[in-house]
């Protein structure tokens, strides 16, 4: 599976990632409190220095929520090493 990061760091442990499999549909990007979120070069991409995963905005980060295709998750440190 390719991946193309948004390699947000949490205290966690956490990054957010969007898949290539992005169809660029813009529902996340006026749902990111912070505008961390930006068309690449192929896709949607998460800028790292922006993105908290909204917290203090939000309980959960709502790129995930309203992403219709699900290209959008939470995933350990550890396994995008």
């Amino acid at each position: 599976m390719w991946l193309i990061g948004v390699q947000s760091w949490s205290a966690e442990g956490l990054t957010a990632v969007i898949e290539v499999s992005c169809i660029n549909c813009d529902m996340c990007v006026p749902e990111c409190p912070n505008q961390a979120i930006a068309l690449g070069v192929h896709h949607y991409e998460v800028d790292p220095e922006l993105c908290t995963e909204c917290e203090g905005f939000y309980e959960a980060p709502t790129c995930i929520a309203v992403c219709p295709i699900d290209c959008i998750y939470l995933d350990n440190t550890d396994s995008l090493l």
